[in-house]
């Protein structure tokens, strides 16, 4: 064997160990990990009202909520996999509630900070406005797709792409609708830098979103289509010390599925300060745009204004839950007749911990329509948050909270909320996370 053979045959033996993959005694590991998540609440006002226009319920709702997890997740150098299977539903509900599986990927990844990860996955970015797990409803959000991406000290850039169908073909796609996800493609970059020896990163967000356009009935013709969408916008935090502070901007443009332009923007801004060991305050503002009168589809009714650009902002898959007052209102269900008029969200709030493994939370809102709106007044409500949370074991956490709004008439006409304006919630959450089984070899 002449010496170019035998350097090429000692680059390839070289180069799983280059790469990631040799492997050593010790290197394998498996963990097994049960989540269960208990859940009540009482409802009177909060969300929308169901009732008629002349009829005034006062019956409060209450309901509890289960949700069990089983994760199994398996890791060597280079190459880690994990299965969630996942069950929630209502307590006494009939049938077997929603059963699914919530996470199913394969992650490989090289020395050099490159990966690449396939399967569902549970996505969060940045403060997860955006893209997030959205881990308060039940059900929670993941996403098919595949990831591709590097990861350093300084940088690190994700590609994600994701093609959804309703059924296996042999010719043909299918006119994709309720789905694990609402899209039918998506192509997203995120790019993360994080200044050397200085407390600052910050994020740049591209994503491309396809929507299935037309209508079933009208699958064999050229009226469906796949209709885009597109999000770009930033995201910066400052995190010298006792002092932190993030500021996003994003902007919406493209078609939605009834193919009428988008132009929408959004804005947020928050500062916390840790005042003591015990105490951290926050301030903050979010303004998402809004469309200036109702909407109706692009074939247009008789007697109804029709968009011809929207202008309402859509966070689309982030944690709405985490930002826009715990009642969700907003960005959780829709407003009446399914369109928006915007949101200013001007909110303050304070934690305390007073003694080890408990922790208050208490937020308010001050709500009003971005846009104005004929013979309405732009201030929809006054929003007081309280949670308390103790940590009764290091697998065990306990919830509780409670919500007061005091609405206005425009809330009413918008959100169909009570007519006394007088919105109250209050819930409960266990969470029992043990790690059954764990083992190297």
């Amino acid at each position: 064997m002449n010496h170019r053979l035998k350097r090429l045959w000692g680059l390839i033996l070289l180069l799983p160990a280059t790469m990631g993959w040799a492997q050593e005694e010790g290197d394998n590991q498996l963990d097994v990990i049960l989540q269960m998540l208990g859940h009540g609440e009482m409802r009177f006002g909060g969300l929308g009202e169901n009732s008629s226009e002349d009829e005034q319920n006062d019956d409060r709702a209450y309901f509890l909520m289960g949700r069990t997890r089983l994760s199994i997740d398996y890791k060597r150098t280079g190459l880690e996999t994990k299965v969630v299977a996942q069950h929630s539903g209502i307590w006494g509900q009939k049938g077997q509630g929603n059963f699914n599986l919530y996470e199913a990927w394969a992650k490989l990844s090289l020395r050099n900070g490159l990966f690449g990860q396939i399967g569902r996955q549970a996505l969060a970015y940045d403060d997860e406005r955006i893209i997030g797990t959205n881990d308060w409803a039940m059900a929670a959000l993941s996403h098919d797709v595949l990831r591709v991406g590097y990861e350093g000290s300084q940088h690190k850039v994700h590609a994600i792409f994701a093609f959804n169908q309703n059924a296996e073909n042999t010719y043909g796609g299918t006119y994709y609708e309720n789905g694990a996800q609402p899209y039918k493609t998506m192509q997203t970059l995120w790019y993360h830098y994080d200044i050397p020896k200085f407390p600052l990163g910050a994020s740049l967000l591209f994503m491309n979103i396809g929507m299935q356009g037309g209508t079933r009935e009208s699958s064999s013709n050229e009226k469906v289509k796949d209709i885009y969408q597109q999000l770009i916008g930033s995201y910066i935090k400052f995190n010298p010390g006792k002092f932190s502070a993030e500021a996003s901007y994003y902007h919406q443009l493209g078609r939605n599925e009834d193919d009428l332009k988008i132009d929408a923007w959004m804005a947020s801004v928050k500062a916390n300060l840790q005042v003591s060991k015990q105490v951290k305050t926050e301030v903050g503002y979010d303004y998402l745009s809004g469309d200036p009168y109702f909407a109706v589809p692009s074939k247009g009714h008789i007697g109804i204004t029709r968009h011809e650009v929207i202008k309402g902002f859509n966070p689309i898959y982030g944690s709405h839950h985490k930002f826009y007052g715990m009642m969700d209102f907003f960005y959780v269900m829709t407003y009446f007749n399914g369109f928006t008029p915007g949101l200013q969200n001007l909110y303050a709030g304070a934690d305390y911990a007073p003694i080890d493994k408990l922790n208050l939370k208490m937020r308010y809102h001050y709500m009003s329509m971005a846009t104005k709106l004929s013979e309405m007044d732009k201030t929809l409500g006054h929003d007081l948050d309280i949670e308390a949370s103790y940590q009764i074991a290091k697998d065990t956490r306990l919830s509780l909270g409670f919500s007061y709004m005091i609405g206005t008439e425009s809330m009413e006409k918008l959100k169909r909320a009570e007519k006394d304006n007088n919105l109250k919630w209050a819930w409960f959450s266990l969470l029992v996370s043990p790690r059954l089984f764990s083992t190297r070899w």
